[in-house]
């Protein structure tokens, strides 16, 4: 939940005082070509987080729905303009469950620890080597791509991991398929990436693992046995040819 006031914009501080830093220093550096940044906003007094509140400038637009081609256009983009950054130490040690869900994609954590997470044994099951470089993503961007007809697309709330760009535009595709009602033709959006099959499986993994995490935590009742948004995005990918 975010707050803004004039050309700020509130929200409570969620990360680590080191990832603020980083993160206001790295976005400071970033030219914005084909995008716009929501970049980090100082207190008067240079501190990054006051009473446990950050601040971003203001961005204009809006989410949009069913945008996905270019959404994960912006985030090529953008990613494109990460690379060569170094990647951050303080991902190693952070803890949050979207952290652990994406160690358990990568097979840096061990899928034993989550038995009941529905379709992960034939997700595990189905998982080859990549071998693309991995690099500084966003590894969010489905909410956080605002459009404004007047101006580039603005890319909020950077969600920092170290993966394959295709692992960003996999996390869309999962996204689109499980909660926003997109069918196979979302596929055409990453036809460009070779073995994506690979990349959304892992995307898959790593939503699936957090929300059942975030499910322990907030217990809520459980769909019916037949009421599975999961398992059309899950077979899709299991179809999906490997190289």
């Amino acid at each position: 939940m975010s707050w803004s006031a004039g050309d700020v914009v509130f929200k409570k501080t969620d990360v680590d005082l080191e990832e603020l830093a980083w993160q206001a220093e790295i976005l400071s550096q970033i030219p914005s070509a084909g995008f716009r940044l929501a970049r980090p906003r100082r207190a008067a007094d240079g501190s990054l987080s006051v009473d446990g509140w950050c601040a971003t400038e203001y961005v204009t637009g809006t989410h949009e729905a069913r945008r996905w081609p270019e959404i994960i256009a912006v985030g090529e983009r953008f990613h494109a303009a990460l690379r060569g950054i170094a990647r951050p130490a303080f991902l190693d040690q952070r803890s949050s469950p979207w952290a652990i869900s994406d160690r358990v994609a990568w097979g840096e954590l061990p899928a034993s620890e989550f038995p009941h997470v529905k379709h992960l044994p034939e997700l595990i099951s189905a998982l080859r080597p990549v071998t693309a470089p991995s690099q500084l993503i966003h590894g969010d961007l489905t909410g956080n791509i605002l459009f404004d007809s007047a101006q580039p697309p603005a890319i909020i709330d950077f969600s920092p991991y170290w993966r394959p760009t295709a692992y960003a535009s996999a996390i869309v595709i999962a996204d689109a398929l499980i909660w926003e009602g997109a069918d196979r033709q979302v596929l055409e959006s990453v036809i460009h990436i070779g073995d994506f099959g690979q990349y959304l499986i892992r995307a898959l993994i790593f939503r699936a693992v957090t929300d059942w995490i975030f499910s322990q935590e907030e217990p809520t009742n459980s769909a019916a046995e037949d009421d599975d948004p999961w398992a059309r995005a899950v077979n899709l990918a299991l179809q999906l040819p490997v190289r």
